[in-house]
C-alpha cells in the first residue's frame, strides 16, 4: 500500500502512525508538506511553497479562502510532477484546515482521502465567542462562518474522516458527523510513565517531587489557553507559597487567538502587571520532550486552561506521565477529566479559585496521590497507542481499500 500524508508541519499528528507503520514492508510511505517544515522525520517528502500572500484589500472574509486556495495550488503544482513521475497512492491521510488538501481529489481521483479534521468554526457558543464580553458583529459572524470554507470542501471531498475527540467531533456540521470517525491519534504510555525521583535542572535550579513544583505548558502564551489566568493566580500563590517554583514552557507568541491591540506579547503584558519573584518563576521557552516528561513526573500540579477548542497532547500526556491535572471547567477538558476523580477542574476565568485549589494541592499533596493514579489510568484505558494505533490502521485499510465499516468511537 501506498500512502501520501498531507501535512504542512509534517509529521504533526501523523508522527504516531508512521512510526508505527514504519517497519510494516507493506507499506510505503511518502509525505508533502510545506518547504519551510523544519520537523525531522524520516518518510520521503515534496515540499512545497505558496507562491504569494492574499490580494491586499480582498474582502476580510475571503482572506482565510484566497489563502487555502493558494496553498492548495501550492501543492498540487509539487505532487503533480510526483504524478507525472508515476506516483499513485492508495491513500491520502490529509490534515484539513490550511487548503493543502483542497485539490488532492482532482489531481489523484483514484486514491482515496482519509481526512483529520481538527476544528470547525462558529461564532456562537465556541472558542471565538468564549473570551469576548459582547457577540461578534454582523461582519465577524461573517469572517467566522468564511473561514470554514476550505474545511468544507475537504469535507465534501473525504472518502472519510478522522477527529481526535467527541467534543471537537461535535462541533462538525450534523451532516458530515456520521462518515467521520472519533479516534485520537494516542499518547505513548510506555514513554510518559510516573518516575518519582525524576529531577529537572532549569537554569541554575535543579527541581524534584520533593519541591513545591507547579507547571504550565503550551505552544505560545495566549489568552485561548488561560495564560493571563494563570499568570494572575501564580502572583497570588508566590504569596502564598514561599518555597513555590513555577516553570512555565512554551513561545513567547500567540499560537491561537488574537494577538494584543497594544502590540505587546501576553508574557510581556504579565511581567510588567504582575509582582513575580522571577527567582521561582521559571520561563525557559519550549524544551527537548525529555524535560517536558521530567517536569510531569515531578509537578505537584500541572494546570490546563483552555477556551472550548482543540484539546491539547500535553494534558494527556501529562497524565500519563502521572501529574495531577488542575484544568479548567470547560468542554474540551471534562471529556477526559472528571472533577474529584481523575483531576480537578476550576472556573476558567476565577485566578481566585485557581490559587485557592493549587494551594489546597500543596497543603495536603498525600491526599491527591490516588487522584494522578487515576489520571494514569484514563490515559491507559482510552488513549494508549498500544490500543489506539492497531485501530488506526485497520481504518487505514478500510477506507483504502473502499470497505464497509462503522465509526470508531
Amino acid at each position: 500500500m501506498q500512502i501520501l500524508f498531507m501535512h504542512n508541519n509534517f509529521p504533526g499528528q501523523y508522527r504516531r502512525i508512521a512510526n508505527y507503520l514504519a517497519t510494516n514492508k507493506k507499506v510505503k510511505m511518502f509525505a508533502a508538506t510545506l518547504e519551510t517544515n523544519t520537523q525531522k522525520f524520516d518518510v520521503p517528502s515534496v515540499r512545497f511553497k505558496p507562491h504569494r500572500e492574499p490580494t491586499k484589500r480582498i474582502h476580510p472574509s475571503l482572506v482565510a479562502t484566497e489563502r487555502a486556495v493558494i496553498m492548495g495550488q501550492a501543492a498540487y503544482g509539487a505532487l503533480l510532477r510526483s504524478k507525472e513521475n508515476g506516483f499513485r497512492p492508495d491513500i491520502i491521510l490529509s490534515h484539513s484546515g490550511w487548503g493543502s488538501n483542497m485539490f488532492l481529489k482532482d489531481l489523484f481521483p483514484d486514491s482515496k482521502l482519509l481526512t483529520y479534521f481538527e476544528w470547525y468554526y462558529h461564532s456562537i457558543n465556541s472558542d471565538g465567542d468564549f473570551l469576548r464580553s459582547e457577540p461578534y458583529d454582523p461582519n465577524g459572524q461573517i469572517r467566522m462562518r468564511m473561514k470554514n470554507t476550505p474545511i468544507l470542501q475537504d469535507l465534501a471531498a473525504m472518502d472519510w474522516g478522522q477527529c481526535p475527540t467527541h467534543f471537537q467531533h461535535s462541533k462538525l456540521p450534523a451532516v458530515f458527523r456520521d462518515r467521520i470517525s472519533v479516534l485520537h491519534d494516542g499518547v505513548d504510555t510506555s514513554y510518559f510513565v510516573p518516575r518519582m525521583d525524576a529531577k529537572v535542572k532549569i537554569g541554575k535550579v535543579t527541581l524534584s517531587a520533593e519541591d513545591e513544583v507547579i507547571t504550565y505548558v503550551a505552544r505560545g502564551m495566549e489568552e485561548y489557553r488561560g495564560f493571563p489566568q494563570f499568570m494572575a493566580a501564580v502572583e497570588k500563590l508566590q504569596k502564598m507559597r514561599p518555597n513555590l517554583h513555577v516553570v512555565i514552557l512554551g513561545n513567547n507568541r500567540v499560537a491561537y487567538g488574537a494577538q494584543r491591540e497594544d502590540g505587546k506579547t501576553f508574557k510581556e503584558w504579565a511581567l510588567e502587571t504582575f509582582d513575580f519573584d522571577h527567582s521561582r518563576l521559571h520561563m525557559p521557552g519550549l524544551q527537548p520532550l525529555e524535560t517536558f516528561r521530567a517536569l510531569m513526573q515531578i509537578t505537584s500540579a500541572h494546570v490546563y486552561l483552555t477556551v472550548p477548542f482543540v484539546l491539547s497532547w500535553s494534558m494527556l500526556e501529562a497524565m500519563s506521565a502521572g501529574a495531577l491535572i488542575v484544568g479548567s471547567d470547560t468542554e474540551p477538558v471534562r471529556e477526559v477529566v472528571e472533577d474529584g476523580a481523575n483531576g480537578l477542574l476550576v472556573d476558567f476565568f476565577d485566578t481566585v479559585a485557581l490559587a485557592d485549589k493549587i494551594n489546597h494541592v500543596l497543603e495536603n499533596k498525600a491526599d491527591y496521590e490516588p487522584l494522578k493514579k487515576a489520571a494514569r489510568r484514563t490515559i491507559l484505558d482510552k488513549f494508549s497507542t498500544k490500543d489506539l494505533l492497531p485501530k488506526y490502521w485497520k481504518l487505514v485499510q478500510s477506507v483504502a481499500n473502499g470497505s464497509q465499516f462503522t465509526p470508531v468511537s
